[in-house]
């Protein structure tokens, strides 16, 4: 189940987030394929948003696409994330959203792998990782 909806202003979020976060999460940009370092991570465990803590995504759905960025075939839950239409750039394309925070994560494609046929292509920097077995602890940041 989706955790309580975070609210933060611009200025707060600016504090908590490092700035190459806040350009990718808060301004929809999109970090350089093949930059950051969760886009090559093997290890099992969880992905998590980087700027809320929410869980979003299992190693067990991640793929290899080839596209540069970490790729999922699912999420964890339904209610983890938002799918909204985006217009931007001259493409139709569905963004992902963390429906905790509102933070952007990445897009969502129909090339997927089954059982979904889904690719959800996610910025590195948008997630932190748990690595299994230390649920408890802070994850590890993405990039």
């Amino acid at each position: 189940m989706a955790q309580k909806t975070i609210e933060k202003s611009e200025e707060e979020w600016k504090k908590v987030l490092t700035p190459e976060q806040y350009r990718v999460l808060r301004e929809k940009g999109t970090e350089r394929p093949f930059s950051g370092n969760l886009y090559y991570n093997k290890e099992k465990g969880v992905y998590t948003c980087a700027a809320c803590g929410q869980e979003l995504f299992s190693s067990d759905t991640k793929f290899e696409s080839g596209s540069g960025w970490p790729s999922f075939y699912d999420m964890i839950s339904s209610d983890r994330v938002k799918l909204k239409e985006d217009t931007s750039y001259f493409m139709n394309r569905i963004e992902v959203v963390c429906s905790r925070c509102g933070s952007h994560l990445g897009h969502v494609f129909e090339d997927g792998p089954a059982p979904t046929g889904k690719r959800f292509c996610i910025n590195s920097v948008s997630l932190n990782f748990k690595k299994e077995g230390e649920e408890g602890k802070p994850g590890k940041e993405g990039k």
